[in-house]
């Protein structure tokens, strides 16, 4: 067997344990300037106090970036990914007008029952707690399971390892989590080599899971103290592997990504330090101490028990007060902290980043401001459609294939493509685009623009622009046509009949002139 020929899961985990370190050691440096729960020290358990730190700037900026991320990549009633079919075939149909339309709507109501399957999966939850690990460590592994129980199922970075290829194909992934012996089967706990002890306390045992990439399909299977877990054996293709590795920042010949926080951890390191000292000084700065010269006339007992106006025997000279002299000091901490705050909010797209302090700030410069900020995110919304949004439909579709819920689909004809993220980003800047120009023609008048501007053409990029199908609501130009053909024939037609009907009228005219002419 293949396990028996590498050696157990336990053996290979350590092993891939030491390539993992240095990303797992950045990971907690990066959580203890953010959300330091996310990645828990080595030994921490429920019981374990976080420190928190002195600024909430990197928490507020983690939890703003991942909201932004899953309303981009997971939007609330509106799907974000599409059926396409390849263009050979829409050469084909588009020979019969019906079959294309028929095909489209088929697809359509596809598209909606695996929309409507996701919403049911509670998807958003774990997605959201995904993106925050994402943002600060970089690395999350998402599980989902066949059966569906539970959702999405996350696994942290300290609970596995993975490798990949040098063009980042994973090849091999192994998880570690404890699980009471109850949910293993009796048989097989019965033969594991436990103490005494360990039986009694029913303390949790390790369990190692395997995804093993071959050359057709996965590879799964679990251990328990090198002893392979009874009817846990399984594959999944290639393309629909309910295991799905994510990276934040994907790096050439690296096997982990790298995170967010991590490329922005030295402002938030010394926003923290210089946090901490100004929070520090002002506590000592807001202390009040009196000093009296011990040579002097004034006694501290007289100072203590007269009260405020009274008279008290003494000099001014022997009492002071004791003063840090550190305003200067504190002015240029608070400062600079104020110009890493700005900098952050701008990484982490802070509504306070978007809008300048003045009083006069334009519409068109806020939404300027606001494109510039959600192209920062080009590079993520790339990595994160083909790593996460992508294998998720796929699996999904896969799963309600097998259910029989869903017609299985030709492989290579009908595809999922992703429709929001970095294509929403590009589709909103061309709606902008058109907008703006729009209004620069408008005060050219509607005569000009309804000679120059073709409005249905306009109308069709606008629908593409937002992601609106246009088929059934835009008509075609043919169909125009034949509308203003059969306008022009029922106008010609009113014509005739009223000219036919002045003509009856004329006759009856002439011939009631002429009766009475001869009378």
């Amino acid at each position: 067997m293949a396990q028996a020929e590498q050696g157990s899961l336990a053996s290979q985990y350590s092993k891939m344990e030491t390539d993992r370190e240095i990303y797992l050691n950045r990971a907690r440096d990066c959580a203890k300037v953010t959300i330091p729960s996310l990645i828990p020290p080595s030994g921490a358990s429920s019981s374990t106090v976080y420190p928190s730190p002195y600024q909430s700037m990197g928490a507020r900026g983690v939890n703003n970036l991942a909201s932004k991320l899953l309303l981009a990549l997971f939007p609330p009633n509106s799907p974000f990914f599409r059926l396409l079919i390849d263009e050979f075939t829409v050469a084909e149909l588009a020979q019969n007008e019906d079959a294309l339309s028929k095909v489209e709507e088929a697809l359509g109501k596809i598209e909606r029952s695996i929309q409507t399957e996701i919403e049911a999966s509670a998807l958003r939850v774990p997605a959201f707690e995904a993106l925050k690990h994402l943002v600060v460590a970089g690395n999350i592994l998402a599980y989902l399971p066949p059966d569906k129980k539970g959702g999405l199922k996350l696994y942290r970075l300290d609970k596995y390892v993975i490798k990949r290829d040098p063009r980042g194909n994973v090849l091999k992934i192994i998880t570690k989590e404890a699980v009471s012996p109850l949910t293993l089967p009796p048989e097989f706990t019965e033969s594991l080599d436990r103490t005494d002890a360990e039986k009694k306390e029913g303390k949790p045992i390790d369990i190692y899971t395997i995804v093993k990439r071959t050359k057709v399909n996965w590879e799964t299977w679990q251990e328990v103290k090198g002893k392979v877990v009874p009817e846990t054996k399984a594959t999944f293709p290639l393309d629909k592997t309910p295991w799905i590795p994510l990276r934040m920042i994907a790096v050439s010949g690296e096997d982990y990504g790298r995170s967010y926080v991590e490329e922005y951890l030295g402002d938030l390191i010394s926003l923290e330090g210089l946090t901490k000292a100004i929070v520090q000084g002002s506590a000592a700065a807001a202390k009040v101490l009196f000093l009296i010269n011990p040579n002097g006339t004034t006694r501290k007992k007289d100072l203590a028990e007269t009260e405020s106006g009274g008279f008290a025997v003494g000099s001014d000279a022997d009492v002071s007060v004791l003063q840090l002299q550190k305003q200067a000091d504190f002015q240029v901490a608070h400062q600079t902290i104020q110009d890493l705050k700005e900098r952050l909010s701008y990484a982490f797209l802070l509504n306070t980043a978007i809008q300048r302090n003045a009083e006069r700030v334009t519409a068109e410069e806020i939404r300027y401001m606001a494109n510039e900020l959600e192209d920062a995110l080009g590079g993520v919304y790339s990595v994160l459609s083909q790593e996460f949004q992508l294998p998720i439909v796929t699996r999904i579709m896969f799963q309600m294939e097998r259910a029989k819920k869903l017609p299985v689909l030709p492989t290579g004809t009908v595809k999922p493509t992703i429709t929001t993220g970095l294509e929403a980003l590009g589709r909103g800047h061309d709606l902008s685009k058109m907008n703006l120009f729009l209004q620069h023609l408008q005060p050219l008048g509607p005569e000009v623009l309804a000679q120059y501007l073709s409005v249905g053409d306009y109308i069709q990029r606008v629908a593409t622009a937002l992601g609106i199908p246009s088929e059934g609501l835009v008509k075609s130009d043919d169909q125009i046509m034949a509308e203003q053909q059969q306008a022009q024939q029922q106008q010609m037609m009113m014509q005739l009949a009223s000219t036919g009907m002045a003509t009856e009228a004329t006759k009856q005219l002439g011939e009631r002139l002429n009766a009475n002419a001869e009378e």
